[in-house]
């Protein structure tokens, strides 16, 4: 993990319980001796990770539907730090303004990267319901003039309906869908649930997610390959855009799709939790010259 990340050292729960007494119901002593909760249990998931932001970001609520993906607060926050050092060896550190797309029901991306690095946040997403949520979020913590809420209304589009041509962002970041239709998301909740001991017939999601979250037509590389297209119609108008990519044999097209579109940086972050290994993919279209004068302003 990234030596900024809060929970490198695992789950303080004695600490969080005092904070978050709600989260005791959840805990129980595992065949190790140590504290732990059911992470197939999607409210014992849902009541950790609220209590992680209220202890480390000062995030006092924090209410969603519950068929609303609930992200782990470890690996979203492991994201913002790696976009935090691409942004300062670019010499970004401060003023910045980041697009968080599908930031769905929890605007969980803006609400750690204010509370870690002052960020300003533009949010968008394509369920108005999850938007409104969101807002709500938002509004309870105090937040109105940090992040704002865009709704895109076009299915197809990513950038085009939510960015306008005169506009700068310092960055764009995204979790984008990985399925390509629910089949496929059900299988992985099944293999999931058998590393947890958990298999089952009839699998319920540990960290839930609606269709829109989960799954878009094509799976992960349709929606990277729409997003890479979309940049390049904006190219001008962001210095890095940047995406999670949790299959590795997509970069090689990734690459070869940015040559072509004129891209001029091309950069793979390793994000790593645990046993898992991840990867932040970032792309950027600034000449030397451009990106020279967009830090001097």
């Amino acid at each position: 993990m990234h030596n900024h990340n809060l929970h490198s050292e695992g789950y303080d729960f004695e600490v969080l319980i005092a904070n978050s007494p709600e989260l005791a119901d959840f805990v129980f002593r595992n065949t190790y001796g140590k504290d732990s909760i059911d992470f197939a249990d999607p409210k014992a998931v849902k009541a950790l990770n609220t209590a992680l932001l209220k202890l480390y970001y000062g995030i006092d609520y924090w209410e969603f539907p519950e068929a609303h993906l609930c992200p782990p607060i470890p690996g979203r926050v492991e994201y913002i730090h790696l976009l935090y050092d691409l942004l300062k060896s670019s010499g970004l550190e401060k003023g910045n303004r980041v697009l968080d797309i599908g930031t769905g029901a929890t605007c969980i991306y803006p609400l750690l990267g204010q509370a870690e690095y002052d960020w300003h946040f533009m949010a968008s997403d394509i369920d108005e319901e999850a938007l409104k949520n969101a807002q709500q979020i938002i509004k309870k913590n105090g937040l109105e003039s940090i992040i704002e809420l865009r709704h895109q209304r076009q299915t197809q589009q990513i950038l085009t309906g939510i960015l306008d041509g005169s506009e700068r962002i310092t960055a764009a970041m995204c979790n984008p869908p990985f399925y390509k239709n629910e089949a496929e998301a059900l299988q992985n909740t099944q293999r999931k649930l058998k590393g947890l001991g958990k298999a089952t017939q009839n699998p319920v999601r540990n960290f839930s997610g609606t269709a829109k979250e989960l799954w878009y037509p094509g799976g992960e590389k349709a929606f990277l390959h729409n997003y890479l297209y979309q940049s390049s119609l904006f190219n001008t108008n962001c210095y890095w855009y940047t995406s999670l990519v949790s299959k590795k044999e997509h970069i090689k097209s990734m690459r070869s799709s940015l040559n072509k579109l004129g891209a001029t940086q091309f950069k793979v972050l390793e994000l790593s939790l645990g046993n898992k290994i991840s990867r932040v993919v970032a792309w950027s279209f600034l000449t030397a010259k451009q990106q020279k004068n967009w830090t001097t302003n």
